[in-house]
């Protein structure tokens, strides 16, 4: 099979969250710690960093290995989901991973996934382990799915484990309260393993506490120890620019980062946080936090959060799919003077749109869309429900057409944002690399 035969087989032969929803996830480890078994444990060959949490994880991921890469280690990173290509999931020091490892992966074990039967997840999993052992890392930075405890990357033993924050999304595999997700998340924390966790809430904080305090876990809040101010987003370059604190004193002045979301702040400060934990294993710098940061983009291959796409007018697009990630950059966004805000938005079928749609003002103009996944939300759907709540707008079968449609509408002045789901920034980000 050739890389394309490669990727159908995949997806036509196992079960894809991302594709089908509640079909494909499995409440148990058992399959994960057979093909575990099968290619002998690879994870254990080198260090490796655990990463869960409802936002901001896959950006801490991103910042993480790019702070590694600047150190000197030869970094692996495993997220999800893609957004362009499959590739983009199992990273070696930013570059994906070569499409001719992945067929020969494939090829070479089409039998035991045949047998297995594993989830699309459980096997991208597994083929990430073993690539970072062929590739002889120094460590890898492991980003969760959905959730922790059942999650197929909590087979590792890291050297840190890191809890991003926790909000409400996939609450019919998680639970319906903070309390029970962030349990689910607490699932990663190992016995002994330091953790890190951004962000202090009453609301759950007690529950990490207390599972930490079981495994014997050092437990440190990042925003106890340090915090950001000055925190100032320069659109024309995509960055930020802040100060961080520690103890009242100032440590990184005028730090840049190459992302340009507000919401970026609270994962530096973990990322920093994290990078002080690892410093009686790894030699980190300061002036590597700072290069790693400044190259987060080049050094990980992260998109699609807070990314500008062009300005006159302004296009931004971010992945932020659930209500404490949508609030955050609508207020942002709104921060930003602008003639008009349109706004290209799909949801996938799932989500609880009489709880984000409020979110927005029936002042804005709407072009509704569905992403070419199949458990996307038919956006005829989504323009009935947003009409509820005053918010008005096109109907458009395809991101392509939606996008293109509301930036032909947009003045020098506007503002036009793409989002509401990761699989609506996926097809935007795809047509706009295909089309150049």
């Amino acid at each position: 099979m050739n890389y394309s035969e490669v990727l159908d087989f995949l997806y036509k032969s196992l079960p894809a969250y991302q594709r089908i929803g509640k079909a494909a996830y499995k409440s148990n480890l058992d399959t994960t710690l057979e093909l575990d078994s099968y290619f002998e444990s690879p994870h254990k060959h080198y260090y490796t960093i655990h990463i869960a949490g409802t936002n901001g994880k896959g950006s801490v991921s991103s910042i993480l290995a790019s702070i590694l890469k600047s150190a000197g280690y030869k970094t692996g990173l495993y997220t999800s989901p893609h957004l362009s290509d499959f590739s983009e999931r199992i990273r070696l020091d930013g570059r994906p991973v070569e499409k001719e490892y992945i067929v020969d992966f494939v090829n070479k074990h089409k039998e035991i996934i045949t047998e297995l039967k594993p989830s699309f997840f459980e096997m991208t999993v597994a083929m990430a382990f073993l690539y970072f052992a062929h590739s002889n890392v120094d460590i890898a930075v492991i980003e969760t799915g959905m959730g922790g405890r059942l999650d197929s990357t909590n087979i590792i033993t890291p050297l840190l484990s890191i809890i991003t924050n926790i909000g409400f999304d996939h609450t019919q595999f998680l639970g319906t309260t903070l309390e029970a997700i962030a349990g689910e998340k607490a699932g990663i924390i190992k016995r002994g393993v330091p953790l890190v966790v951004g962000r202090k809430d009453a609301e759950y904080s007690g529950v990490i506490e207390r599972i930490a305090k079981e495994k014997n876990s050092e437990l440190v809040f990042a925003g106890d120890l340090y915090r950001a101010e000055k925190t100032v987003p320069d659109y024309s370059s995509g960055s930020l620019s802040l100060d961080i604190y520690s103890k009242g004193k100032l440590l990184y002045p005028e730090l840049l980062c190459d992302q340009a979301g507000l919401y970026q702040e609270e994962n530096i400060v973990t990322a920093i946080c994290a990078s002080g934990m690892l410093a009686d294993k790894l030699k980190i710098s300061d002036n590597d936090i700072r290069k790693g940061l400044a190259a987060t983009r080049e050094n990980s291959g992260l998109r699609g959060r807070w990314q500008v796409l062009g300005h006159k007018p302004l296009v931004i697009c971010d992945t932020a799919h659930n209500f404490d990630g949508l609030r955050r950059v609508i207020s942002q966004l709104e921060g930003i003077r602008a003639a008009r805000y349109r706004f290209v938005l799909g949801f996938v079928d799932d989500k609880d749109l009489d709880k984000l749609l409020p979110l927005f003002k029936p002042e804005h103009t709407y072009y509704f869309t569905r992403s070419s996944v199949p458990r996307s939300a038919g956006a005829e759907y989504v323009a009935e429900i947003a009409g509820k709540y005053g918010l008005k707008g096109k109907v458009f079968t395809s991101v392509k057409d939606a996008y293109s449609s509301a930036l032909a509408a947009c003045g020098t002045d506007d503002v036009l944002y793409v989002g509401g789901s990761t699989f609506i920034v996926a097809d935007l980000l795809d047509y706009i690399d295909n089309r150049l």
